[in-house]
């Protein structure tokens, strides 16, 4: 049997793949690449993605996991693509492209989706020795223009305090490195890089800079330790080389090169409120939609959005709000923590569907 890390680095690195590429009858042409994260200690989003990504919706998770609850509740996507935190056009200038207190979502990327990692509090961490590899997976063979390794300085403490540039000690690096001179794994690569620290103990993280060589491309990682004072932590076990014989049943997705057609509603009034609903995967039998809800130039306590489709439609599981199923019609209900939005701010949610996806129209109502 394959270990919970194998399947779900192949799930991640294969099925999503597979899941773009039967995206293309929504989404523009395009290629869809895997990328990849930091495994071992685990990134933040990595980490929700490989303890929870077969029972997200577990309540267990609020109280055995609570930073990886919230984040999960915030966008379940910043899990199911924990292949994509990354910038474009840095240009090496990293403190000039992101503030302190937003290093672990790499400065708000890709529309906010990761603002969940910069989150203050006691981070699931992984125990490791003043010896210990930083293991990175790559899974689209970019390799590296350089790699640099980060641990945050003695006395600072994650738990309580936003992660500044200043907290911030480089403790290890590598330079240009092709992917021919990593590890070859069938569904990517992957390289460690060494970090050699001596008398540290408590807690700390872990702040790993790639730069991919494909394009200015950076990568950025936030991964939660103990330093309990033993040896070298190791790394886990290599993923797979055979692909699984089928899709999982919540398939993550790898974002489009090109944006998703997206479903608007027409703008809100004062106290009104829209909705703009995109598929961002499919794959034989199922899709994700994702529903992002803005209020108009006032602000509001709740929303309900409706999606009418063509035919029936079926919502295998949903999130972020409370969905209910009546023939072709899907309603969709704000929760208690995403309910209250000021004057044109957003909130979404979002589901995954069975069958194949058809484009519904789209409604959003709210109370003032």
């Amino acid at each position: 049997m394959l270990t919970s890390l194998r399947r779900r680095l192949l799930a991640a690195g294969i099925a999503g793949a597979m899941g773009a590429a039967v995206a293309v009858a929504v989404v523009p042409s395009g290629p869809a690449f895997a990328h990849g994260n930091i495994t071992s200690p685990a990134s933040r989003n990595y980490g929700c993605y490989e303890r929870w990504g077969d029972r997200f919706q577990d309540p267990a998770m609020a109280t055995e996991d609570p930073m990886c609850w919230q984040a999960w509740q915030a966008d379940p996507n910043a899990m199911w693509n924990w292949n994509s935190l990354f910038r474009e056009g840095v240009g090496g200038d990293h403190q000039g492209a992101i503030p302190d207190g937003q290093l672990c979502s790499a400065g708000l990327t890709q529309n906010g989706r990761y603002a969940a990692m910069d989150a203050v509090g006691n981070w699931t961490a992984a125990s490791v020795g003043n010896s210990f590899n930083v293991r990175l997976f790559d899974g689209a063979r970019h390799g590296a223009d350089y790699i640099w390794v980060y641990v945050s300085r003695p006395g600072y403490n994650p738990v309580t305090t936003p992660l500044k540039w200043s907290d911030l000690e480089r403790v290890s690096q590598i330079g240009n490195t092709p992917a021919a001179q990593w590890d070859q794994l069938d569904n990517g690569v992957q390289i460690d890089v060494p970090v050699q620290l001596s008398g540290r103990t408590g807690r700390a993280v872990v702040y790993t800079i790639w730069q991919a060589s494909h394009l200015d491309q950076s990568y950025y990682f936030c991964s939660d330790v103990n330093f309990g004072g033993g040896g070298t932590t190791t790394p886990p076990t290599t993923p797979p080389t055979t692909p699984p014989t089928t899709p999982p049943t919540t398939p993550p997705t790898t974002p489009p090169t090109t944006p998703p057609t997206t479903v608007p509603t027409t703008p809100p009034a004062s106290g009104g409120c829209s909705a703009t609903y995109a598929v961002t995967g499919q794959w034989q039998g199922g899709f994700q939609g994702d529903v992002t809800v803005t209020a108009g130039s006032s602000p509001i306590r709740g929303w309900t959005v409706t999606l009418t489709y063509p035919s029936a439609a079926s919502v295998t599981q949903a999130w972020s709000a409370t969905v209910n199923v009546s023939g072709n019609t899907v309603t969709a209900t704000n929760v208690s923590y995403n309910g209250s939005l000021a004057a044109s701010a957003s909130t979404s949610f979002g589901f995954l569907g069975s069958g194949t996806s058809s484009t519904p129209t789209v409604s959003c109502s709210a109370v003032a």
